[in-house]
């Protein structure tokens, strides 16, 4: 292999993908995208909360007006027991209410309530959840009264249990750190998600690259003066350059905008909407006791975020728990390890996107060939989605050391932790299969690119492969 023509062919396909317009726009528009997605929650919730309404009360039972206490979201008006409820509903402006709750008599045996709204449009679910908790407090602290037992409510509060699960690590020389699973889950589908997309996007934009100049002859006159495997080889690696430019550039970019964002938004704004009275309320009657064992809870979050009080004493705060969960990932190995992964796989991927880009003259027919392909690179993806679950169950392990799933489900798996054999095994295994089908792709490359005019089967790329 001639190295000098190879770095010109290197050269040639490196500068034809960045000074197009397309890669340009590409590597400005996703930071933005990228950005967007990191600071949209925040945007969505600051963004998404109901206007204030007027909710005219008929309270005939007697126990819930009580409860019916103003906040962002709602304000409260008493229109009396004896309200004429028919009235009401006919003219809910001429009431002066957007929404009437009508709340029935009390019924004595069940000890509960009936509750209706009436509104001209629907109820948003924050409103309508807010107002039924509100409800079923007034029903709940109305049979602690009637139960005749003393001090009930203090005994049903000192029964309830709220352990939290606080998960540690113990390193080699027996150090304690605080880990939180919810962290490795997110770090884990982060990274499956992330190789994945660059190895398809990249190895399709190889096959597209051969398929362009297959079909516009110009291969014919770049194999006069150089050999296939140096033009198939010198295409990939080209690529792979601007792959690795791109992603580069889309890191730096995203830091960039993220920042100039939390900037324009301002960061007392932010954390300032968790902790106004309607979203605390909201987070409250969504899910006031539930948990996931061992990972955080959304109180948690919105008190660390918020600094506000209410984490007992000696007990570290959510943001202390990420934070002592990051000092715990070797950052560095799963860079490097992404970075490893994502070359040799795309390589692999590239290197037989090539071959089957040669035995076609347009996109279209290439659908059939790609199929067998792509499947591999799907099912390491879902099995990445689902690895944090049992990063060391006998399926996530075989995935992790089959090559053409490898680079996905692997990188998912290191952030929990992969001895040092299992990563050694996996990279030979894929470095290994990647000079085998590079090899064959060379091949098929090298006779498939000089034939016209028929849609090509997996058989005539097998009889490529076998031709000397």
């Amino acid at each position: 292999m001639n190295f000098k023509k190879l770095g010109i062919i290197i050269q040639r396909e490196y500068l034809n993908k960045v000074k197009k317009k397309s890669f340009l726009l590409i590597t400005f528009l996703a930071p933005v995208l990228f950005a967007a997605i990191a600071i949209l929650p925040s945007i969505i919730m600051m963004g998404t909360k109901e206007e204030a309404k007027k909710v005219g009360v008929v309270d005939r039972s007697g126990i819930v007006l009580p409860y019916l206490e103003d906040n962002d979201v709602t304000h409260y008006i008493d229109l009396g027991a004896a309200a004429d409820i028919d009235g009401l509903k006919a003219d809910l402006k001429g009431a002066g209410v957007d929404v009437l709750l009508s709340i029935s008599e009390l019924d004595p045996e069940a000890l509960s309530v009936k509750a209706d709204t009436y509104s001209e449009k629907p109820l948003g679910m924050d409103t309508g959840s807010m107002i039924e908790n509100r409800i079923n407090d007034a029903v709940e602290a109305y049979r602690i009264e009637q139960s005749g037992i003393a001090n009930l409510e203090e005994i049903m509060a000192g029964v309830k249990s709220n352990v939290k699960l606080r998960s540690y690590t113990i390193d080699e020389t027996g150090k304690e750190t605080i880990s939180e699973s919810g962290i490795y889950m997110a770090l884990s589908m982060l990274l499956g998600i992330a190789i994945y997309m660059f190895i398809a996007l990249f190895s399709g934009m190889v096959m597209s690259s051969v398929i362009e100049e297959k079909s516009s002859r110009v291969v014919e006159v770049l194999v006069s003066s150089v050999k296939a495997s140096e033009l198939m080889f010198g295409k990939i690696i080209g690529v792979a350059l601007v792959a690795l430019t791109q992603f580069l550039l889309w890191i730096l970019l995203t830091g960039i905008f993220v920042g100039i964002a939390m900037g324009f938004m301002g960061k007392d704004k932010i954390m300032g909407m968790f902790g106004d009275d309607a979203t605390t309320e909201m987070v409250q009657q969504m899910s006031p006791d539930v948990e996931i064992p061992g990972q955080l809870t959304l109180g948690d979050t919105l008190t660390a975020v918020s600094d506000t009080t209410g984490v007992a004493a000696g007990e570290p705060s959510g943001m202390e728990v990420v934070m002592s969960t990051l000092g715990n990932i070797n950052l560095a190995q799963i860079g490097i390890a992404f970075l490893f992964f994502f070359i040799f796989g795309y390589l692999l991927y590239a290197s037989i996107f090539a071959a089957i880009g040669s035995g076609v003259e347009n996109e279209g027919d290439s659908s059939q060939l790609q199929l067998p392909v792509t499947i591999p690179l799907m099912i390491g993806f879902f099995v990445a989605l689902y690895a944090f679950k049992a990063p060391d169950s006998s399926l996530v392990f075989w995935f992790s050391m089959i090559p053409f799933t490898s680079p996905i489900v692997m990188l998912a798996r290191i952030p929990f932790g992969v001895a040092t054999w299992e990563l050694v095994l996996s990279i030979v295994l894929l470095v290994g299969t990647f000079i085998v089908c590079a090899w064959a792709s060379a091949k098929i490359y090298k006779v498939g690119i000089l034939m016209y005019g028929k849609k090509s089967t997996f058989k005539d790329l097998y009889k490529w492969l076998k031709m000397k």
